[in-house]
């Protein structure tokens, strides 16, 4: 197809409220440099890192919000954010095989190619480079992955983010057959793909999630679950797990390391319930213990997230769907954790 010169789209104008959501009918449609493809867009699907930036939660300072961006740098407005995205390529550059096109793909949401160089530092897809809340999207060819699979588009934009954080936590933990995860959040996006994908390493999963979500994690492979309100030592009668996913911290967090056994590790990967926390020195050292804070991908992880789609080894959670013009409504949903798995802009 030719390629128009304007499309729609949603832009972020500034850090703030949902008013800094700008509906667009003029925004410059993205043209391919020589290692890029271009998209178009079928479905992305909302996350906390679009909320964070548009809040500056990011920002370690209260003064501005210079550094309010999940790799620290600024960023520059107006920014079409999405890093969840299911679309079809239409267009590539000179130096990519125009066989492609037509290919069905999700994006890898961690970006370590663009405007054909190899960065220094990952960029996050609809952060430091315009995302997929609009019609197309430009990605180096390398992040966009054919993905063969009868799902919808909206099914399939539930997977790239949550399910790779969730993949490369698990990843960087070596999750192994038999043992024992405890996964925080287990409700949310990332939460509820953690308790699938350690399922299917074969590992014993407990969910901490609310009273009325626990059944729902339990079809989805969690063995157990917590309330999120409980005393997790003496429910867990002195249990000892072998790795945690925590996708919470807040005031509970030390009882997760007090449940770790000698020699346990711990992934994180977000702080919904508050980023400060207290540790105790003694209880990282004298367990033994191992920390991995996880934003960038490893190298393999988004490939092994395909395969797993493809096999049929998970499956997608749409929560609900909101066509895109319809944001701010979609991401007050999602603000309100009232919902199991993914809430999707639909833009067919």
């Amino acid at each position: 197809m030719s390629l128009p010169t304007k499309m729609s789209g949603v832009v972020l104008t500034g850090h703030g409220g949902p008013e800094k959501l700008q509906w667009r009918d003029d925004l410059p449609a993205p043209k391919p440099g020589a290692r890029d493809v271009i998209v178009r867009v079928g479905a992305a699907a909302v996350n906390n890192t679009d909320i964070n930036t548009r809040t500056a939660w990011y920002s370690k300072s209260e003064a501005d919000a210079e550094d309010a961006s999940w790799s620290g740098k600024p960023l520059s407005f107006p920014r079409i954010q999405g890093a969840d995205v299911c679309g079809r390529i239409v267009a590539v550059g000179d130096l990519v095989d125009p066989a492609r096109i037509g290919e069905r793909v999700l994006i890898e949401p961690c970006i370590r190619e663009a405007d054909g160089e190899t960065l220094e530092t990952p960029w996050y897809f609809g952060s430091e480079c315009d995302g997929g809340f609009a019609e197309f999207a430009r990605v180096a060819a390398r992040h966009a992955y054919p993905v063969n699979s009868d799902l919808s588009d909206v099914e399939l934009a539930s997977f790239p983010c949550s399910y790779s954080t969730a993949e490369n936590m698990l990843t960087r933990a070596a999750v192994r057959a038999g043992e024992t995860v405890l996964v925080t959040g287990a409700s949310g996006g990332v939460g509820s793909a953690a308790v699938q994908l350690a399922s299917a390493r074969g590992a014993h999963v407990i969910a901490i999630t609310s009273a009325a979500k626990a059944d729902k994690l339990k079809v989805l492979g969690a063995s157990e679950t917590l309330d999120r309100n409980d005393d997790y030592l003496s429910v867990l009668g002195g249990k000892q797990v072998d790795v945690v996913i925590d996708l919470v911290a807040g005031p509970q967090w030390p009882a997760l390391l007090d449940a770790l056994r000698p020699g346990g590790r711990y992934a994180v990967a977000g702080a919904i319930g508050g980023p400060m926390v207290e540790l105790d020195v003694r209880t990282l050292y004298l367990k033994d213990l191992s920390f991995f804070g996880c934003t960038v991908l490893e190298p393999q992880v988004f490939g092994n997230l395909i395969g797993r789609i493809e096999r049929s080894e998970i499956v997608p959670l749409v929560a609900e769907t909101y066509p895109l013009r319809e944001i701010s409504a979609a991401q007050k949903a999602f603000g309100e954790k009232g919902h199991i798995g993914k809430i999707v802009l639909d833009l067919n």
